[in-house]
């Protein structure tokens, strides 16, 4: 009686854990959906837009100065920040690294005249009034110029104490001497009336003068917050300020293309997700299930995480997410492919699911915190939306690992409590068939040498027949590139080519011009040499003009070689810093160099044939190349190390088995992981591949290059490579 009502208590218990999880689950997507409260908090809706989804303007400014002091960097971004809500109320300005500054502005496109005006240094005037003007005046008319910017020395937020005590803030002025000389006497003129400060042709403060001002110092008092008077110190400042600031940068993007790339971004997302429960499903039974229910709640939580955490979210983030969908996966697998080995070895289903998931701890959390280190070196040394694209990666590896840590277990469990008992529900390890992957060792060797001469031969090839042996976009070369919406001329370039290469020759005053179509579409991306605003503008006319067009169709990018060649040798150095890191963390969890030593060549070798697959492809080479490379090198490591694991592993349990006996082993042990975590992958990146816009399949064809070559590598190349190295370098010679 007593076992019969522990057993009703256990079930209660597990249905009670199961409502709970499908309650976590409803309630993410429910906030997801709709938010809570009368503002809808929480809602993907949202979620902050980078400017290639919302349209807009981006500009990157760099100042003249090498190292510009912190308070010029301050008040450059605080006078572009009052210039550019003129704009837009959304627009944000912020510094980035020692010397340059960006502006997002969302909903314009008319990036030429802002650029005329945005840029320019600022005025700051104090003024006396030539006749009866009225306080509040906007303009300069009326108003006569006492000292200008060249006779403020510095004005800074201060307090003071007043006759009666009171703490008061205040604003504290000093003038050059000739700044001083000037404002003696016109203070003189004005006692009782007041001295008008005019910063860009608005008055910004008027206060009144209580007595000349002899000496070149003086403050403005009045019932300020410190706000007030920092606010109207740095105003001062930012039009005093010399600091010159250069475009090296610029893009226009339209807002059709930011909705268009959101919605096929979601169904890709959707499919692919849903294929990849029913794969789950299919391939584990009951803990696929469980792996479902995880995967709803993880994508769920995502959605309120990006909003909670105010994270805002690029192109290269939505792929980020869709792609560690694919890979959040991997963990499940990882304990689902223990859990069956346990029930094949004899245990009860609870034992197996007890043990599995601590056998597999190690290897999951191995693999993941690899994959940390790329996406850490992706924020670290990328700008823009490739930090976008290292966040969503990034909290996406992190919330992964917890659902199918924490959340997989508990719905494993609760599905065990309620009566999925029978080892029939989870199936049974076969044993594997061990495969001679060491004897292969040489034909897998000279696939890959083919596959990495295959690229090498291809870059000479474009490279001989005056071409660039790569693709490279105007992130690496620098230049200017506008995409054009002809809508009704469909034939453009074609029969209007020479006309349209006249108008761009005229306008912007170069010969050097490409022209590109856009596969299924009636755009037409037209790249030429960095252009001035000034050209820039004209040609726009010139094409609105003639070719009945609006702002909002015609998109355009403009890079300084300076930001380009930064790019190429960032993209140099993320690859090694994320190789070397990753070689540093493998050597110190198994001891062993020569299993970094392995794993660093095998990701040389991922790294290589996609380059090749860039060169064969003509796949622009861009910014998102080092997401690219950096997710194969995350998603590669982790598959190469989920084999380390099992090697060591195996070392201690198979004594008697030579070396050669244990790589065997370990590779055939985890081959149906690595088969099945590339599957879920492949899937996801497949989905944005055949869904995405241009911009995304760019990403996503060398990625499924990448995932099928990672997987090679993993199995063929790096655990070989360790064999080799343990067998025939070092003292410690092994037996073959």
């Amino acid at each position: 009686m007593k076992k019969e009502n522990k057993g009703m208590k256990s079930k209660k218990k597990s249905w009670l854990v199961l409502i709970v999880v499908v309650l976590m689950i409803a309630a993410c997507g429910y906030v997801s959906a709709y938010g809570y409260g009368k503002d809808h908090i929480g809602t993907a809706k949202n979620i902050k837009l980078g400017l290639d989804l919302a349209g807009g303007v981006n500009i990157t400014y760099e100042a003249d100065e090498d190292n510009p002091s912190s308070e010029d960097m301050n008040d450059t971004v605080y006078k572009l920040q009052q210039r550019v809500e003129a704009w837009s109320t959304e627009a944000e300005v912020y510094q980035e690294g020692t010397n340059r500054v960006n502006v997002d502005i969302p909903g314009v496109y008319d990036a030429e005249k802002i650029l005329s005006e945005l840029g320019n240094p600022g005025s700051i005037s104090f003024c006396e009034a030539k006749s009866d003007a009225a306080t509040g005046k906007e303009v300069l008319d009326g108003y006569c110029e006492v000292v200008g910017g060249e006779g403020i020395k510095s004005a800074q937020a201060t307090s003071q104490k007043d006759s009666y005590g009171n703490t008061q803030y205040v604003v504290s002025l000093m003038f050059t001497d000739d700044g001083a000389k000037a404002l003696a006497e016109a203070t003189a003129r004005n006692i009782g009336k007041p001295i008008y400060i005019i910063y860009d042709g608005k008055i910004i403060s008027y206060p009144t003068v209580n007595q000349a001002i002899t000496n070149g110092q003086c403050v403005i008092e009045g019932n300020f917050t410190y706000d007030d008077v920092n606010s109207l110190a740095t105003t001062i400042r930012a039009g005093v300020l010399k600091l010159q600031l250069n475009e090296i940068s610029s893009k226009v993007v339209s807002a059709k293309l930011g909705d268009e790339a959101v919605k096929t971004s979601l169904m890709a997302g959707a499919i692919g997700l849903a294929i990849v429960m029913l794969f789950m499903i299919v391939v584990y039974w009951i803990p696929g299930v469980a792996a479902a229910l995880a995967l709803l709640l993880y994508v769920a939580a995502m959605l309120c995480f990006l909003n909670g955490l105010d994270v805002t979210l690029t192109l290269p983030g939505i792929a980020g997410i869709i792609l560690s969908v694919g890979m959040a996966v991997d963990a499940n697998v990882i304990i689902f492919t223990r859990i069956r080995e346990e029930i094949a070895a004899g245990k009860n289903v609870r034992e197996a699911i007890k043990i599995g998931f601590g056998k597999a701890l190690s290897a999951v959390i191995d693999g993941n915190i690899t994959t940390l280190i790329a996406a850490a070196v992706l924020y670290l040394k990328g700008t823009g939306t490739i930090k976008g694209f290292a966040i969503t990666l990034a909290l996406g590896i992190v919330l992964s690992m917890f659902t199918a840590l924490v959340i997989t277990r508990f719905v494993l469990m609760a599905l065990y409590g309620i009566g999925f008992k029978d080892a029939k529900f989870y199936g049974k390890q076969k044993e594997a068939k061990v495969k001679n992957f060491c004897g292969m060792k040489k034909i897998t060797y000279v696939i890959a040498v083919i596959c990495i001469c295959a690229g090498f031969v291809s870059m000479g090839v474009h490279a001989s027949a005056g071409n660039k042996a790569l693709n490279y976009s105007l992130d690496f070369t620098g230049g200017t590139a506008m995409t054009v919406n002809f809508k009704d001329y469909l034939e453009v370039p074609g029969s209007d080519e020479d006309d349209l290469r006249k108008l761009f020759e005229s306008e912007a005053g170069t010969t050097d011009i490409q022209f590109q179509n856009v596969s299924g579409s009636p755009e037409i991306v037209i790249k030429t040499p960095v252009l001035d605003p000034e050209h820039r503008a004209a040609v726009k006319d010139a094409l609105m003009e003639k070719y009945a067009l609006e702002q909002s169709d015609i998109t355009e990018e403009n890079i300084s070689g300076t930001i380009s060649g930064e790019m190429r040798t960032n993209a140099i150095l993320s690859v090694l810093i994320a190789g070397i890191f990753i070689m540093i963390y493998i050597w110190v969890r198994f001891r062993d160099i020569k299993f970094g030593a392995g794993a660093i060549i095998a990701l040389l070798h991922d790294v290589l044939v996609v380059l090749a697959v860039y060169s064969i492809a003509r796949i622009p080479v861009g910014t998102t190349f080092i997401a690219c490379m950096l997710t194969i090198v995350g998603y590669s490591i982790n598959a190469t190390i989920v084999v380390y694991d099992r090697i060591r592993e195996n070392s201690h349990t198979m004594v008697k088995a030579t070396t050669e006996e244990i790589v065997n082993t370990s590779i055939s042990q985890t081959l149906s992981r690595s088969i099945n975590t590339s599957i879920t992958t492949f899937i996801m990146v497949v989905m944005l591949y055949i869904l995405g816009v241009a911009s995304i399949r760019d990403f996503s064809l060398p990625l499924m290059a990448g995932l099928v070559c990672g997987a090679y590598s993993s199995i063929c190349i790096a655990t070989e490579l360790w064999y080799v190295m343990k067998v025939h370098l070092g003292k410690n010679k092994a037996t073959k």
